[in-house]
């Protein structure tokens, strides 16, 4: 019998989170575990009939839901949390008490057997702030399957140069700034590619009106033909725990211009530029200088990144074999 492992997800609309759920669970992983997604409505009565033996929580901490995870704790053997959703960028723009917030997360971090950090940033913000014991922390970067964009052909840059940006059309995704950073460069020689949809669509398209060269693409539901169309990739986040679509980029040997902030720092190397987070005067400036960087320099960038991700999905898959063989025997 393989062990059973109960993945916990409410919002089951997030997208990078669900793939790489999905693409996890059709891994080789597959053949070692079996895995289970449910909601936390549903949580208990799966637990009394499957009696998984590793509970993976990833919807978001909050007072509320550490009662569900406390309830949790006592029809499973191990209760892991994936952290997938604070950060240092999160608290700095959504929480006012910063003392009630940690406390929150302490005794949600507390009540699990191991807590999941997606990337360096979120992990030395959690030991920082001792939001949870050192002994029970584990870092995995995020990743999703990769081959499909690793196979993106290269593409010939040309001007006007080509821009992408794509996810959820909200706050974090910090979309607006990059509308209102082409706002301010209106003679500089670029088209802009938008892709997903959200609560911001209308602001979104507000915010474009009469800057013709930006097209809305609607939901993406093939990111490599959408990544093949473009030259660099623009990520303007607020907060972005870790950024699949940062690595999804690098994939497709695309150079990358994104917020530096959270996960997305520590991403970007040798691979385009990073600019500080929620200012359209310096993503103005960025786009700016990405557009007089040399074709040649572009590709290399290109290259680098694609290099840099190359295996980063085997190492993934890797890390979560070796981490969830550990808590079973732990």
């Amino acid at each position: 019998m393989k062990p059973k492992i109960l993945q916990v997800l409410d919002d089951q609309n997030i997208g990078g989170i669900i793939q790489t759920m999905r693409s996890l669970s059709n891994s080789r992983l597959g053949e070692e575990f079996e895995f289970k997604l449910t909601t936390s409505k549903n949580v208990l009565s799966v637990l009394q009939v499957d009696n998984p033996e590793i509970v993976i929580f990833r919807n978001p901490c909050s007072w509320q839901r550490s009662l569900n995870l406390s309830l949790i704790k006592l029809y499973t053997k191990k209760v892991i949390i994936h952290e997938h959703h604070y950060s240092p960028g999160f608290e700095q723009r959504n929480v006012a008490d910063l003392g009630r917030f940690h406390a929150m997360l302490r005794f949600c971090y507390g009540l699990a057997d191991r807590v999941v950090a997606i990337s360096k940033a979120q992990q030395v913000w959690m030991q920082e702030n001792h939001l949870v014991a050192p002994q029970k922390l584990a870092l995995i970067n995020q990743c999703r399957h990769l081959d499909h964009l690793l196979k993106v052909p290269k593409k010939r840059i040309q001007k006007p140069l080509i821009l992408a940006a794509y996810g959820r059309f909200s706050k974090q995704k910090g979309l607006d700034i990059l509308l209102q950073a082409t706002q301010l460069i209106p003679d500089v020689n670029i088209q802009l590619n938008l892709g997903g949809y959200g609560e911001d669509e209308h602001l979104l398209k507000r915010l474009a009106q009469g800057q013709k060269n930006i097209k809305f693409w609607g939901e993406i539901l093939d990111i490599s033909a959408f990544l093949s169309t473009c030259d660099v990739v623009v990520i303007p986040s607020r907060w972005e725990p870790w950024g699949n679509v940062c690595v999804e980029a690098k994939a497709a040997g695309k150079p990358v211009i994104a917020s530096d902030i959270d996960g997305l720092s520590e991403q970007v190397q040798d691979c385009g530029f990073l600019f500080p987070p929620d200012n359209p005067e310096a993503l103005a400036e960025s786009i700016q200088a990405i557009v007089s960087v040399p074709d040649q320099h572009l590709e290399i960038w290109g290259n680098n990144g694609r290099e840099s991700v190359a295996t980063a999905w085997e190492r993934y898959v890797t890390c979560w074999e070796i981490f969830l063989k550990e808590a079973l025997i732990s």
